[in-house]
């Protein structure tokens, strides 16, 4: 397995992790005290606010930048691009799904994006390296 390959399985599993964090806020709660709802997850993560509905947004966002990434790869490997760019340029995605992630949460909206549009051109140079 190529490091992009296990960066790939990293980007899936972000999305569910940043999920996790937003409802982290309502483990330990009874519904009734405003807890996490598994009978209505969708509704009671809507209802948030603050961190918790930031991290929920960050999660959304990480479905949506997923494709793009995968797709990238998928191109490389088909080009038979050299290995270690591929590779750097997957690390430099997750890299920015992290930070990206973590300045959703800490409210920093400006860096934030900046942080996506790095990583959007690592997925979008995956499409052109050689």
């Amino acid at each position: 397995m190529t490091l992009a390959q296990i960066c790939l399985l990293v980007a899936c599993l972000l999305p569910i992790a940043t999920a996790a964090l937003a409802k982290s806020g309502g483990v330990g709660k009874r519904r009734r005290d405003g807890g996490f709802d598994n009978h209505q997850p969708r509704a009671w993560l809507a209802r948030q606010q603050g961190w918790q509905a930031r991290a929920n947004a960050a999660q959304a966002n990480g479905w949506e930048a997923l494709p793009v990434f995968a797709a990238g790869l998928f191109v490389a490997h088909q080009h038979q691009a050299a290995q270690a760019t591929v590779d750097a340029l997957a690390l430099g995605f997750v890299a920015a799904r992290l930070a990206y992630v973590g300045l959703y949460v800490a409210d920093r909206a400006t860096l934030r994006s900046l942080v996506w549009t790095a990583g959007l051109g690592a997925s979008v140079a995956l499409f052109f390296v050689r």
